[in-house]
C-alpha cells in the first residue's frame, strides 16, 4: 500500500483543491494525474507516484493542502492481481467445475457478458484557462480512435493546444464545434471505448461498488463536487478578499495586469465565478465613471476612434488570441516598468568561424547551430556573474526576488505570432543539447503545439532579428523579468587595432532593462561582460 502524499509545491502552501481526477477502485498508471491544484498564479496536476488502484481519497474539492500533505492511499499491487484475474476469466468460465470460483468473481459480469457504455469525454486541464476557443475539430461521428488522437485544436491567450481522445473507441457524437468556447471538464464528444478498455471500466465499476463508492463517470463525479463546494461558500464569504473569490490563474493575471481588486468585481460564470469579459467589462465602466483602480494606467487618455472609410476602402483583420494577448502585456509592460537599453557590440569573428567548424563536424549527426545557442550559453555566464539580472522585483517593490536557477525564454516567430519557448538550465547545458532543445522547442510553438507548461518560468528573454536584418532595437522587458537582450544582423566592419583597420565581424547587441532594478553603470559591466564572453568563449569555462 503507498501513502499518495502533496509534493513540493515550490514553496507554496494551503493550496487549494479544484478537481479530483479519480475515485476509489480507479485503476492508475504511474505519473497518472489524480487531482489538481490552484494557486493565484498557476494550476497544477499531481500525479501518482506508481501504478495501482485507489483505495482512498482524503481531500475534496475545495479543500486546503500543502505539501507533504497525505490525500489518499493505492494499492499497488491490486493492478497487477487484476490483469491477472482478467487474464484467466475465460478459463474459469470454461472449468467451472474444477475449482471452486471466489464469490467476488461470480458477482463480476464477463467482459463479453453485455457491450460496453458509451462514456462522455471531457476536456482535460488547460493550465488555468477558461473559455478557451475551439478552432478546429479533427474527428467526426463514427470514427474509430486512438487514445493519443487529436480531437480538438483550441487557441488560448498563450497558444494552441491539441486535446487527444485520451482513450479509444468508436466516436458516436462530438459536443462542440468550431468556434464553441470550452473550459477543463466540459464534454467534448461522447465514446464508444474500444473494447480493450471494456475490462478496465468494469473492473473499476465492480470496485467502486464494493467500495461503497456512488457510480458516476470521473467528469461528472468532479462537475458535481466542484459545484457542491462551490455552492457551500457563503456569497458574502466570496467577495471578501481577492484570494477567496473564483477566478482561474489566466482571469487573476489579467485582473493583475489592470490593477483590479478581484473582490470588487461581480462575476458572471456558474457559481459567480469570475471572467475574463467580468474583468474587461469591469475596467470600462471605472473608465467611463469614477477613476479606476488601475495602476500604472488609469491618466492616459483614450486614442481618438477614426472612421478610416471615409478615406478610402478599408477591411478588418481580427488579431488572433496569441497577437491579443501579447499586445496587453507589452502595454503592461511599457506603462509600468521604466525601461531603458544600452547599445553595445561584440567581435566575434573567431566564434563565426568556430561555429562553421562545428557545422561542418556535425553534418551527420543532423545538427546544425546558429549563433542563438552561443549566446545563450554566454547569456547564462553572465547571469551567474551579475545576480540581479537573474532576478524579479517583489510584488510590493520592497525586494528583489534572487533565482537560483538559470531558465531562458528565447522569442521564436511564428504563424500566429511570437512566442517563447524556455531553455532551463541554460548554464548546466553544453551548446549542443541546447541546439537540440531550441530546435525542437521552436518547431513545436510554429506548429502550434508547444505545452504552456514550456513557455512559462524564465529569468531573461533573448530575441533574435539577426536573420533578418536591422542594425538595432528596443526590445521592451517582459515582467517579472527584469531584463532581455536584442541581437540584430552581424556584418562586417573596419576595426581599428593600433596600427590599421581591419575586418571583424561584429554582431550588435541591444540590452533593455528595469531600471526599477538595475542602473546604468551594472548595465554597462553586464553588457561588458557578455562581449568579453561572444568575443572568446574559453571565459566561459573559468
Amino acid at each position: 500500500m503507498t501513502t499518495l502524499k502533496i509534493p513540493d509545491l515550490g514553496g507554496a502552501s494551503q493550496v487549494e483543491v479544484i478537481e479530483i481526477l479519480v475515485s476509489p477502485g480507479d485503476t492508475v498508471e504511474m505519473e497518472q494525474a489524480l487531482i489538481v491544484l490552484e494557486t493565484d498564479k498557476a494550476t497544477m496536476e499531481i500525479p501518482a507516484e506508481a501504478a495501482g488502484v485507489i483505495k482512498n481519497l482524503s481531500v475534496k474539492v475545495g479543500d486546503k493542502v500543502s505539501s507533504g500533505d497525505v490525500f489518499g492511499e493505492l494499492d499497488g499491487d491490486a493492478s497487477g492481481a487484476e490483469e491477472k484475474n482478467a487474464e484467466s476469466a475465460p478459463a474459469a468460465e470454461q472449468k467451472t467445475t474444477e475449482a471452486p470460483v471466489q464469490p467476488a468473481v461470480e458477482s463480476a459480469p464477463s467482459p463479453s457478458a453485455e457491450p460496453v457504455a458509451a462514456v462522455d469525454i471531457a476536456i482535460p486541464d488547460l493550465g488555468g484557462s477558461e473559455q478557451v476557443e475551439v478552432i478546429e475539430v479533427q474527428v467526426s461521428a463514427g470514427d474509430d480512435i486512438d487514445a493519443e488522437q487529436t480531437v480538438l485544436v483550441l487557441e488560448s491567450d498563450k497558444a494552441s493546444m491539441e486535446i487527444p481522445a485520451g482513450q479509444a473507441g468508436t466516436v458516436i457524437s462530438v459536443a462542440v464545434k468550431t468556434g464553441d468556447k470550452v473550459s477543463a471538464g466540459d464534454v467534448m464528444l461522447k465514446l464508444q471505448p474500444a473494447a480493450g478498455n471494456a475490462v478496465s471500466a468494469e473492473n473499476n465499476a465492480a470496485e467502486s461498488a464494493v467500495a461503497e463508492v456512488a457510480p458516476a463517470e470521473k467528469t461528472v463525479q468532479t462537475t458535481v463536487a466542484a459545484t457542491a463546494a462551490t455552492a457551500t461558500i457563503p456569497a458574502a464569504d466570496v467577495r471578501s478578499s481577492a484570494a477567496e473569490v473564483h477566478a482561474g490563474p489566466a482571469v487573476r493575471k489579467l485582473a493583475r495586469e489592470f490593477g483590479v481588486d478581484l473582490a470588487q468585481v461581480s462575476g458572471s460564470g456558474p457559481k459567480q465565478r469570475i471572467t475574463k469579459d467580468d474583468i474587461q467589462r469591469y475596467v470600462k465602466q471605472r473608465l467611463n465613471g469614477e477613476p479606476a483602480s488601475v495602476s500604472g494606467g488609469s491618466g492616459i487618455p483614450a486614442v481618438p476612434v477614426v472612421d478610416f472609410a471615409k478615406f478610402g476602402a478599408v477591411s478588418d483583420s481580427p488579431l488572433n488570441n496569441i497577437k491579443r494577448a501579447t499586445a496587453r502585456a507589452m502595454t503592461t509592460a511599457w506603462l509600468n516598468v521604466p525601461q531603458v537599453t544600452q547599445f553595445d557590440q561584440a567581435d566575434i569573428t573567431d566564434l563565426e568561424n568556430y561555429r562553421k567548424q562545428q557545422n561542418e563536424r556535425y553534418a551527420r549527426q543532423g545538427i546544425k547551430f546558429s549563433i542563438v545557442p552561443f549566446v545563450l550559453k554566454a547569456i547564462a555566464k553572465a547571469l551567474e556573474d551579475f545576480p540581479s539580472f537573474n532576478a524579479s522585483l517583489s510584488a510590493d517593490g520592497e525586494k528583489l526576488i534572487l533565482k537560483h536557477y538559470v531558465h531562458v525564454g528565447v522569442a521564436v516567430d511564428t504563424p500566429k505570432g511570437l512566442l517563447v519557448p524556455v531553455i532551463r538550465d541554460v548554464n548546466q547545458k553544453s551548446v549542443t543539447q541546447i541546439t537540440q532543445e531550441l530546435t525542437d522547442k521552436a518547431e513545436l510553438a510554429r506548429l502550434g503545439k508547444l505545452p504552456l507548461a514550456d513557455m512559462q518560468g524564465g529569468c531573461f528573454s533573448l530575441s533574435s532579428l539577426g536573420g533578418i536584418g536591422g542594425t538595432a532595437f528596443t526590445p521592451i522587458v517582459n515582467p517579472p523579468e527584469v531584463a532581455i537582450l536584442g541581437l540584430s544582423k552581424a556584418s562586417m566592419q573596419p576595426i581599428w587595432d593600433g596600427t590599421a583597420f581591419i575586418p571583424r565581424l561584429m554582431l550588435p547587441l541591444s540590452l533593455s532593462y528595469d531600471h526599477r532594478v538595475i542602473d546604468g553603470a551594472e548595465a554597462a559591466r553586464f553588457s561588458q561582460r557578455l562581449v568579453m564572453y561572444l568575443q572568446d568563449l574559453r571565459n566561459v569555462l573559468m
